[in-house]
């Protein structure tokens, strides 16, 4: 590969029910340069379209921003409805550091986005992760608690109540106009990371949808589960049983076997029994090389046994 410096991001934007909204949002970065759409993802349950782009710095921005642009003109969250948390049309925008480039560098292009985002469309922009301005921040579900509907209230409450103001500061957008949302666009997250996380999807023989909440609040790290983790149990329209998805946001913290055999293990728990799992998005190849490893217990196997990463 050449010397360029490249970026991965995952823009998650709020439609995936209807192909041709999703198809006109993402039409308008296809003919661009420099920038590769590597998968276009839309989930009809969660009503949200996940992309995987890959470019350099100013490329990857103005992609970005021209899809917010398309979000801004073609959704109204006000009427969205999806089981998946979320605060705005554009709703979070992962980005990380994919060759020649460190997750400082991902940080910084993470506020040129963000600004250039703003400037463009005047949605509000809420940074977490490494972009976080404090600790407290650094958790997506924190920003994103309430979601567009409970996080509009607070801020428009708390604004001017000089007894809420730490919580208005905790909770307003790092970038806006007046300290409140985007009406009909919500706010739109950034948030750098130092590696893709995994999104995992596990499917239970159940209907009994508390099972798969149960079993989700058992891993994810806001009730005591892994700390990489964030899990909801949902049901998939026009597929039997329910579903533990989940997001491992750093795999090399929690291979994504781990959670798999908790849920496996909780869900016999419970009398139900998993039947598969889903990937969504991409993983590095490392990742997958370890649950083989694990799987099989193979003893002194590396990456290099695979013939292709001998060749490429």
């Amino acid at each position: 590969m050449s010397e360029k410096k490249y970026y991965m991001a995952n823009p998650n934007f709020s439609e995936g029910k209807h192909p041709e909204i999703v198809n006109k949002i993402v039409d308008t970065i296809k003919d661009m340069k420099d920038v590769i759409m590597v998968k276009c993802e839309p989930e009809g349950e969660f009503n949200r379209t996940v992309l995987t782009l890959v470019g350099e710095e100013q490329p990857l921005i103005n992609a970005i921003t021209t899809l917010t642009k398309a979000c801004k003109e073609n959704i109204d969250i006000r009427k969205h409805v999806g089981t998946h948390p979320r605060m705005g049309v554009m709703d979070v925008i992962p980005i990380f550091p994919f060759h020649n480039t460190t997750i400082d560098e991902a940080v910084e292009l993470g506020y040129k986005l963000g600004e250039n985002i703003f400037k463009e469309t005047q949605i509000p922009i809420f940074y977490t992760c490494e972009n976080a301005s404090v600790d407290e921040r650094k958790s997506l579900p924190f920003i994103r608690k309430g979601q567009y509907e409970g996080l509009k209230k607070i801020l428009q409450e708390a604004k001017n109540d000089p007894q809420r103001a730490t919580e208005y500061e905790m909770r307003k957008p790092d970038i806006s106009s007046d300290g409140l949302l985007d009406e009909t666009a919500g706010g739109t997250v950034v948030a750098a990371m130092k590696d893709i996380p995994a999104f995992f999807n596990v499917f239970l023989d159940t209907e009994d949808l508390s099972i798969a909440k149960t079993i989700a609040n058992s891993i994810r790290s806001a009730t005591g589960g892994f700390s990489t983790v964030t899990a909801i149990g949902i049901k998939f329209a026009g597929r039997p049983g329910t579903v533990v998805s989940m997001n491992v946001m750093d795999i090399s913290v929690t291979p994504i076997y781990r959670p798999f055999e908790v849920v496996k293990m909780e869900a016999e728990r419970y009398g139900a029994r998993v039947t598969g799992s889903e990937l969504v998005g991409i993983v590095r190849l490392d990742f997958l090389v370890d649950c083989f490893k694990h799987q099989l217990q193979l003893e002194g196997f590396k990456k290099e046994h695979i013939i292709e990463t001998c060749l490429f």
